[in-house]
């Protein structure tokens, strides 16, 4: 069973920077997708951004430009650069990992492990 552990949540000001980390316990890390998704209060899960196994990455139209997603093979970690942070980014954010033959298209019930997710909190 894989695992993932995400740290790095905090609360800070509008226009404030933090930068997330999570680190997989999957075996062979480099061959399965990443991605972050966040979970606002009384919202559905959306995915902020993902990265496959070759580093080609996507983004939601609500980060673009603000946040930057980074893997690291050798570590086996995930990375979430987020900068210029807005009120609306506060959410529980999730590290997640699906096989490259969905890599996150196929909904969030189907994506295959979970991180237990990292609070974030920016204040206006």
């Amino acid at each position: 069973q894989g695992q993932l552990v995400e740290s790095g949540g905090d609360s800070v000001q509008a226009g404030g920077s933090l930068r997330l980390s999570c680190v997989a316990s999957l075996g062979d890390f480099s061959t399965y997708c990443m991605a972050w998704f966040r979970q606002a209060p009384g919202k559905e899960r959306e995915k902020v951004a993902s990265i496959n196994t070759v580093q080609s990455t996507n983004y939601a139209q609500f980060v673009k430009g603000r946040f930057t997603i980074s893997r690291d093979n050798a570590k086996k970690t995930l990375d979430l650069q987020m900068d210029n942070l807005e009120p609306e980014d506060t959410a529980m954010y999730y590290c997640a990992a699906d096989v490259p033959a969905r890599c996150f298209t196929s909904g969030i019930k189907h994506v295959n492990y979970w991180g237990q997710g990292t609070q974030v909190t920016v204040s206006s």
